[in-house]
């Protein structure tokens, strides 16, 4: 997704930038609210920071939401009540405060990147890449018209990867979505599911590994 970074501060956001291009992702950084009412219909999604040198974030979220539905989650050091409040009732999806460690804001994002999906009508619940038919609701497969049969883990992986076809998945949050947090150990799960996987499907490059990050679904 491209994803503004809203944040005047250079230290957060250029670790933000970091961060976000390391799980494939396009960040767009910004240091002021005007820019991303100039320009919030080029982005995917949105991290807002409420201290910004131009304007206060609320106002700029008030303002947004007047004429974008784009998701949006507050990053701020605000950690008062009132702030929460008037942030998630303003139009935000999250709110997160700082310092916020990486992993439970990627996880943020990607749930709320899902549910706006979903309200938006946007996961598609039948996707077909050439012969290979997957129904998302009925949590079928089918290979050239014959049915694979597939374990609910190595089904979970491909949902994942479904979501957004063509797009990489860190390693990371496959195990994270589904096996929990103990990524260490199931390291080694994973690959051997993601090989039983390709094996069942048997369609070579279908699944296609990025080296020294993750796996995606080549559409």
């Amino acid at each position: 997704m491209r994803i503004a970074v809203v944040e005047d501060d250079d230290g957060v956001g250029n670790a933000l930038v970091a961060g976000l291009t390391r799980q494939a992702h396009q960040p767009v950084r910004m240091r002021f609210g005007s820019e991303l009412l100039l320009h919030h219909g080029e982005v995917d999604f949105v991290l807002l920071d409420l201290g910004l040198p131009d304007r206060d974030g609320l106002e700029v979220l008030r303002q947004l939401r007047q004429v974008s539905g784009v998701p949006v989650i507050i990053l701020t050091a605000r950690d008062d009540e009132r702030s929460v409040v008037r942030g998630l009732r303003g139009g935000a999806d999250d709110y997160l405060v700082k310092p916020a460690r990486m992993s439970e804001l990627f996880a943020r994002i990607e749930v709320v990147r899902r549910r706006s999906l979903a309200v938006e009508g946007g996961v598609p619940r039948e996707v077909v890449t050439g012969d290979v038919r997957v129904d998302l609701d009925s949590r079928t497969v089918t290979v050239a018209g014959t049915d694979v049969d597939l374990t609910s883990k190595e089904f979970s992986l491909l949902e994942i990867l479904l979501e957004n076809p063509g797009a990489a998945v860190s390693r990371q949050q496959l195990m994270d979505r589904v096996w929990g947090d103990a990524f260490v150990a199931v390291s080694r799960s994973l690959d051997v599911h993601i090989g039983t996987l390709r094996a069942k499907l048997d369609r070579p490059g279908l699944i296609s590994t990025i080296r020294g990050f993750g796996y995606r679904w080549v559409c």
